[in-house]
């Protein structure tokens, strides 16, 4: 008995270090402002400006391509990129684009994919970049052509004719000149975020920031109405209401669930290109937290790809799906677009994590 609660306590001690590290480590630099974003583009973008890139109006080449490629500039993990996929889905971006969005946000961040090269070896940071961006578009066009109607284009989330109309007529109307002050002022709260997280010398970046911060509040004051400044803090409130519990009782789970997991018992099975491997390590990386640019610590010395331990297709699975997926991630998807777009989509990125670390374990062996 007494043996059962220490073991208990530890695991809850576990949690907490992990939500607590998580805390300090992302909900300044990444989260806050990444509900900032959010909020910009809920509040203050068009609706059609969103459906131009995202939409069923924009050529399936261009809306892939643009959400495929987005994790280039934003280097953000799995929960950070939460906040501005629910801003644009809740705009009515098409479900395959919102979800290459949201795969690629965490999954092509360059720094990572070039740390992943130096670390881990050029040829698993070449599969890991190639890869990441084509599964954000095979995931994209699958769950386009599982949930959506038209297969020439992109289409809207499936709203109906009288909620659109009602959309239409209470949004404020926007000239082009607001529009690029509303572009200008959510690429201002992006700067914010990307120098925040930036690796620069500490007075260096946070100067940076400071800068951003200010020239994004002179923006906000100067050039947008009462109305829009209110509609823009309240979408940023009711998104964080919305997300951030979540994912502190996601993270707290995944600490628990780490203290219990058999981390050397897993080395064991990870040792081969097979599909067992492969979608273990799958599994593992969906649900474990891996912040930005941990995952290659995480994949080469934890699970041991660097000595030998771990074969190249479970390195590549994991280097996949895990910094894409988390427990707190899965939770506030499925709350977003529901269980069952969340349900098909998290099987997607473990299924396809899986099979392309099977082929890249073929090639390289």
């Amino acid at each position: 008995m007494v043996e059962y609660t220490i073991t208990i306590m530890a695991a809850m001690q576990a949690g907490l270090t992990t939500l607590l590290g998580y805390l300090s480590a992302h909900v300044l630099t990444c989260l806050i402002p990444a509900f900032f974003i959010a909020g910009a583009i809920a509040a203050l973008l068009k609706t059609e400006m969103v459906l131009k890139y995202f939409g069923k109006d924009a050529p399936k080449w261009l809306c892939y391509s643009v959400a495929a490629t987005s994790g280039t500039i934003l280097a953000v993990c799995s929960c950070t990129i939460l906040p501005m996929f629910a801003g644009i889905e809740k705009k009515g971006a098409g479900i395959g684009p919102a979800t290459a969005f949201l795969f690629s946000g965490p999954a092509i961040n360059l720094l990572a994919i070039v740390l992943t090269a130096r670390v881990l070896g050029l040829d698993l940071g070449i599969a890991r970049a190639i890869a990441a961006v084509s599964m954000a578009v095979v995931i994209g066009l699958i769950m386009a052509a599982i949930f959506e109607r038209s297969s020439q284009k992109c289409e809207t989330s499936p709203v109906s004719a009288p909620v659109q109309a009602a959309q239409a007529l209470t949004e404020p109307p926007k000239s082009g000149q607001t529009e690029r002050i509303a572009v200008l002022f959510i690429a201002l709260l992006i700067g914010v975020l990307l120098s925040a997280t930036s690796q620069l010398e500490f007075v260096t970046k946070w100067t940076i920031v400071a800068a951003f911060i200010v020239a994004s509040a002179y923006v906000l004051t100067k050039y947008f109405s009462s109305e829009e400044k209110t509609a823009f803090f309240s979408e940023t409130w009711s998104l964080t209401k919305k997300i951030f519990p979540l994912l502190v009782v996601g993270t707290f789970i995944t600490g628990v669930i780490g203290y219990f997991m058999p981390t050397e018992l897993l080395r064991t099975y990870l040792g081969s290109n097979s599909f067992p491997s492969c979608f273990i390590a799958s599994v593992v990386g969906a649900l474990l937290y891996m912040p930005t640019l941990l995952e290659i610590p995480i994949v080469g010395t934890l699970f041991g790809y660097s000595t030998g331990i771990t074969a190249p297709g479970p390195a590549l699975s994991l280097l996949l799906a895990g910094p894409s997926l988390s427990l707190p991630s899965m939770i506030v998807i499925t709350r977003v677009i529901g269980l069952k777009k969340g349900g098909v989509y998290i099987s997607l990125v473990v299924i396809v994590s899986t099979l392309v670390g099977m082929l890249y374990g073929a090639i390289v062996s």
